[in-house]
């Protein structure tokens, strides 16, 4: 570890140029389909594409994630999204426009991501001293940020200039790139208890999902926010036609939206990154819960001119996304034991988009029925009681503040 801000800086260089690529090509696929379509259905299926093989694959993925080399574990699945993306090129290169293979491409990125992202996360408490995992994961926001502005900005750009077939090439720069970056880097391993019973995926399935029951803060942590997927996907989905059709915005509009959002997100990691965090950890993130819930709420009230407020409370509710996910993750890796990190992480993945599933296979009913400014204000207040609710729990509480209250323990005791 007295190497780790060089060991990071290489792997967030690389890390970067992936998430940047992902971030223009996402938002290509999303307008291309937004422009083609209109659909709030077609917008529905492709989000449920990306997420719907991660959500099965999640339930698994974590136990080869302890089990094999993190470091591999990571340039595979950089190298077969790579492989995906190319492919695709190829079929539009063809002139095979169609949007199933939009979903195709969104689903293989998924599987991909089912091992990548969890085997990221379990990695970096074994490459950071545990004071620095809330900074790091701001740093990681600000990362996410920056590509979140810039991804929308030169994805509308790239849209207009170049063929798809072009804009998807960026995808696999950027995960080639990335992989590279890995190789010069060394991140170790947990020790695999494991490996002293027979492998048996069923039971380390099951001792994960123990990891997770035998705290009633981390059960009550992954409710509140299951519950807050639940209403939060169907919204983020919906961002785009927000604009287009409530606000009457155009692709520019689109594309400033998203951008705002990351300029909030970079924000709320940028002050993660240069202060430590010393209140109760949980006590931000309900806290964001709330910030973001108004957010939802108020834009759903704005009137067709009321553009400006919209995206001021993007804004708002870019800083409250960052510094929640930040915190919740800097909370798991601390009251999770390393070695079962990647089945923690990968569940929490799959049991939080189940219900993100079931409320995006609705959105065509909600958007036309319920119509879309009131699914924001339903939405919002919703997740507004959830971070409400989450001050009165005391297991909740009492784990965003555990590792404060053992370090000064030891103190006293020297």
């Amino acid at each position: 570890m007295n190497n780790w801000k060089k060991t990071f800086a290489i792997i967030w260089t690389g890390q970067f140029f992936s998430i940047l690529s992902s971030s223009i090509v996402g938002f290509a696929c999303i307008l291309w389909l937004s422009l083609e379509t209109g659909s709030a259905e077609v917008l529905a299926i492709a989000a449920i594409s990306s997420l719907l093989p991660q959500t099965v694959l999640g339930f698994f993925s974590g136990v080869f994630v302890d089990r094999w080399n993190r470091k591999k574990v990571m340039i595979i699945s950089d190298m077969f999204i790579a492989f995906c993306s190319l492919l695709l090129a190829g079929l539009f290169y063809m002139g095979e426009i169609k949007p199933g293979y939009i979903y195709a491409l969104l689903a293989l990125r998924s599987v991909g991501s089912s091992f990548h992202v969890p085997a990221m996360q379990a990695s970096v408490p074994l490459l950071a001293p545990s004071s620095e995992l809330v900074r790091i994961s701001g740093i990681n926001q600000i990362i996410y940020s920056v590509s979140n502005i810039a991804g929308p900005a030169l994805g509308a750009l790239f849209i207009t200039v170049f063929d798809m077939t072009y804009v998807l090439l960026f995808d696999v720069l950027g995960a080639s790139i990335a992989c590279t970056s890995l190789l010069f880097v060394v991140i170790p391993n947990p020790e695999k208890t494991e490996h002293k019973q027979a492998p048996n995926l069923f039971r380390e399935i099951r001792e994960g999902l123990q990891e997770i029951i035998k705290s009633r803060g981390l059960t009550w942590l992954f409710v509140f926010s299951i519950i807050s997927m639940f209403f939060l996907m169907p919204i983020s989905v919906m961002f785009p036609l927000m604009t287009l059709q409530h606000f009457a915005g155009n692709t520019f509009q689109v594309s400033l939206v998203e951008i705002v959002w990351g300029m909030g997100m970079m924000l709320g990691g940028f002050i993660l990154g240069i202060k430590q965090i010393k209140y109760n950890k949980v006590a931000v993130i309900n806290c964001m819960y709330v910030i973001l819930g108004l957010s939802f709420l108020l834009s759903g009230v704005l009137p067709p001119s009321g553009f400006v407020f919209f995206v001021i409370l993007t804004v708002l509710g870019g800083i409250s996304g960052s510094v929640f996910h930040a915190m919740f993750t800097a909370v798991i890796q601390l009251n999770v034991a390393p070695q079962a990190l990647g089945r923690v992480f990968s569940m929490f993945g799959s049991l939080s988009m189940i219900p993100s599933l079931i409320g995006l296979s609705a959105i065509g009913i909600i958007a036309d029925v319920i119509g879309i400014p009131k699914s924001f204000i339903i939405s919002g207040a919703v997740i507004i009681t959830a971070g409400v609710a989450s001050f009165f729990v005391p297991p909740l509480m009492k784990i965003g503040q555990s590792k404060e209250s053992e370090n000064k323990k030891s103190l006293n005791t020297e």
